[in-house]
């Protein structure tokens, strides 16, 4: 009981994590837009696009590998320690040669260089980085207070000091600082982790091999979600294609991260009973993943398509009416993106199966890259949403052959389609009420609470075990939250 009440709380803190690096930007959002403009936006997003390339290659897949290997390691504060310091060490020399290519390449005068200059101290922060370590060990809660503190202070300044469309080079130096300053703050807690336990003469060389086997997946699957906006701004040079791209991701992004951030807290879980040999266990656990997947991510797929166009001129403002066709086209990427999550991050990698995840996110690039190819040229940022959407079913299916006798798939196909239907059902009433209600911040607000109601109810009809195993708990605080409060 007590280890999935861990789980759960892990993936709370976890989900705020995740959620803050998105949301608090996106309060931002309608405002930066109207100041800044779909241009900004796009200039903002195609440079920071280049940056996360340096980024990669110097983190080179440690924040993965790190997690995973102090997860192994956890319970052992020597072993532990001494993973810690090797790691460290190796991404300082990695992110050290990225600062020094970076300068080399961008640092000189040309085309938005104020911005690759500010972004120079976001690549500086990346060596900083060590949330890794506070996920192995299943300390979620002090990432999330970290970000908390940082990402206010952070949207707070962007209302203060960003007026007018000139003021985008403060809105970088803003967030690259507070990127920098938060995973600075992280190092505060680590004494209570690192202190005694002599940990003796440190061994650089035996983590290059599972690093570099590591990293490839890492940096391929990486590339292959930030492809489409490098792309779309080195083809296109009206950047206001990129801006709607932007903007529109990150709508789908935000929702993404509730589904996916399961997969870090598993990570650490699956890895550790991995190495004690419970297969039976790591099975279980996916098989209640999926479900959550499925769950979650059907009803926010046609939720978010049933409000799109309504949605899209309220909250960024006049001039972004083409994101709203391209969130549309970006709904699947919510459950896709689900699964390759589930089969991916919480099976394939913890369980020591790089090779075929490495094959599956290669294969999903080269698509990637030849659809964006042919298809921007031909419709721009819908071009480049909907060869996304293409490639990343590609690397879904690969993923699913490669791991098709380790899953039961019959039962969670019937679940699935469960879902589905009862997202039909809620899509269709979200769709009467768009016809009978003609004022459009009330037919989004009307949507949303019959959308819930009629989704509930659909899987109360069906009897649905998760919903129940969900109402159960909440009904149980409840009765414990009166006890106490009697008491």
């Amino acid at each position: 009981m007590s280890e999935k009440k861990s789980v759960v709380r892990n993936y709370m803190y976890n989900l705020i994590y995740q959620i803050l690096i998105l949301i608090l930007p996106l309060i931002t959002t309608p405002y930066l837009s109207r100041v800044l403009g779909a241009e900004g936006v796009g200039i903002y997003g195609y440079t920071y696009s280049i940056v996360t390339y340096f980024i990669l290659f110097g983190s080179l897949g440690i924040a993965l590998y790190g997690q995973r290997e102090i997860a192994y390691v956890q319970n052992n504060p020597r072993k532990r320690k001494k993973v810690f310091l090797e790691l460290v060490t190796f991404r300082f020399i990695t992110i050290s040669i990225a600062v020094l290519a970076y300068c080399l390449l961008f640092l000189r005068q040309g085309l938005y260089h104020q911005c690759y200059k500010i972004l120079l101290i976001e690549l500086i922060a990346a060596g900083f980085d060590i949330s890794w370590f506070f996920q192995g060990i299943e300390e979620f809660k002090k990432t999330v207070l970290r970000n908390v503190l940082v990402r206010v202070i952070s949207v707070t300044l962007v209302f203060v000091l960003v007026k007018t469309a000139e003021d985008l080079w403060k809105f970088i130096l803003i967030y690259s600082v507070g990127d920098l300053l938060g995973n600075l703050l992280l190092w505060i807690y680590l004494p209570k982790y690192l202190k005694g336990n002599k940990v003796g003469r440190l061994d650089l060389k035996i983590h290059m091999l599972p690093l570099l086997m590591l990293f490839i997946p890492q940096v391929t699957n990486k590339v292959y979600n930030i492809l489409d906006t490098t792309m779309l701004g080195a083809i296109i040079t009206n950047k206001k294609e990129t801006g709607y791209y932007e903007q529109s991701q990150k709508v789908i992004r935000l929702l993404i991260t509730i589904v996916t951030s399961l997969g870090v807290v598993m990570i650490p879980r699956v890895a550790s009973i991995y190495a004690s040999g419970d297969n039976k266990k790591i099975n279980t656990y996916i098989k209640n993943s999926f479900t959550f997947v499925f769950f979650i991510s059907f009803p926010m797929m046609f939720g978010i398509a049933s409000i799109a166009k309504d949605f899209v001129p309220i909250f960024f403002g006049k001039g972004y009416e083409k994101a709203a066709l391209l969130i549309m086209i970006f709904c699947p990427m919510i459950l896709l993106m689900g699964i390759e999550n589930v089969i991916g991050t919480q099976y394939m990698l913890p369980t020591k199966r790089q090779k075929e995840y490495t094959i599956s996110v290669i294969v999903g690039v080269i698509v990637n890259i030849i659809l964006n190819i042919i298809m921007i040229h031909l419709w721009q940022s819908i071009g480049a949403s909907i060869a996304t959407i293409l490639s990343q079913l590609v690397v879904d299916s690969v993923q699913i052959y490669f791991v098709r006798k380790d899953i039961r798939w019959k039962p969670l196909i019937r679940v699935a389609i469960r879902y589905c239907v009862a997202s039909l059902v809620m899509f269709g009433a979200c769709l009467v009420m768009k016809f009978v209600i003609h004022h459009a911040v009330v037919t989004i607000l009307v949507q949303m609470l019959v959308g819930v109601c009629v989704y509930i109810g659909m899987l109360i009809l069906f009897r649905d075990r998760f919903l129940n195993t969900i109402l159960e708990r909440i009904k149980g605080k409840i009765s414990e939250f009166k006890v106490r409060f009697q008491n």
